[in-house]
């Protein structure tokens, strides 16, 4: 039963806007609680709107990722899927040469047997190595 001051719409409109209404919230806790974004209290223009695109991304992520688990059938939520992940990462192999000079490689660990299940029910691959970019590292300043 749903319990409304509003006159004139139909049931099923109240219906409609009540569902609306509950994803938002939903949408709301998904950003402060799984996604751990938080109100910051910008001075700039540029800076509230760079932040509410971040979130945006953020949430657009989370729900195709939700969605992409229930398509598939894995059983797991958002939540459970990117901490079976999380344990995924890459990390640079730094090779000093006698000139001074560095050699980089990043390389990506192997999954385990659950990650690589998890990932390929999502279609997802995993490549050997990945390309190290000078221009988007924050190694730029050290190196």
């Amino acid at each position: 039963m749903l319990r409304t001051n509003l006159e004139g719409p139909r049931a099923e409109e109240l219906w409609t806007k009540y569902i609306q209404l509950t994803e938002a919230e939903a949408a709301f806790r998904a950003l402060k609680s799984e996604l751990a974004i938080r109100p910051l209290f910008h001075q700039l223009e540029w800076r509230v709107k760079a932040y509410v695109l971040i979130a945006f991304l953020g949430y657009a992520l989370w729900v195709t990722l939700k969605h992409q688990l229930r398509r598939r059938a894995t059983g797991l939520s958002p939540t459970q899927a990117l901490a079976q992940l999380a344990t995924l990462q890459s990390a640079d192999i730094v090779l000093p040469t006698t000139d001074g000079r560095e050699i980089r490689l990043r390389r990506v660990a192997q999954p385990t047997r659950a990650q690589q299940r998890l990932l390929e029910q999502l279609e997802i691959t995993i490549p050997a190595h990945l390309e190290w970019n000078a221009e988007c590292s924050g190694d730029l300043a050290a190196s």
